[in-house]
């Protein structure tokens, strides 16, 4: 089975059909998705903002992640629920839509990002916890991670209009 017709057998599913169908459930799943990469996307900007010594220069990265985290792995399930369903409702329409594709590709890069830094990078971060400027390789996952999202965000509006 072909990806295409996997896409097209989600995409007639009775659940996809009354999602796609409904005047009010596919907006507001649209909605908490909005919201949801909102409180993904914010979150983790604060955190790559003080990896830049933009923000919270006085306190420590360990710190300022610590307590952000738990609010991004919120966003992280919503955005992912509610994106799933969208899928769903419009798999075979997502399908050949390079704007989706894209932002796939990007979701896959920007989950590694903090995968690879948490695993090299933040490792060693109690030699530069306190540092106003967080050491060149974490400022350079920050501004690829700001990038990423930042692509992810405008890939995902194009959707609509491919």
């Amino acid at each position: 089975m072909s990806l295409l017709q996997i896409c097209q057998w989600l995409n007639d599913t009775n659940l996809a059909t009354a999602i796609r169908e409904s005047d009010y459930v596919f907006p507001i799943i649209e909605t908490v998705h909005v919201l949801a990469i909102t409180l993904l996307a914010g979150t983790v900007a604060i955190v790559d903002l003080r990896l830049l010594g933009v923000i919270f220069k006085r306190e420590r990265v360990s710190q300022v992640a610590g307590q952000i985290l738990p609010l991004t792995w919120a966003g992280f399930a919503a955005m992912f629920l509610s994106g799933a369903l969208l899928f769903l409702a419009e798999a075979a329409k997502s399908y050949a839509n390079p704007a989706f594709r894209f932002k796939m590709l990007l979701l896959v890069v920007a989950g590694l990002n903090p995968l690879i830094f948490h695993s090299t990078i933040y490792r060693n971060v109690a030699s530069w916890d306190e540092a106003p400027v967080a050491p060149w390789r974490a400022r350079l996952t920050a501004i690829l991670s700001l990038t990423l999202w930042s692509g992810i965000i405008v890939a995902g509006r194009a959707i609509a209009y491919y």
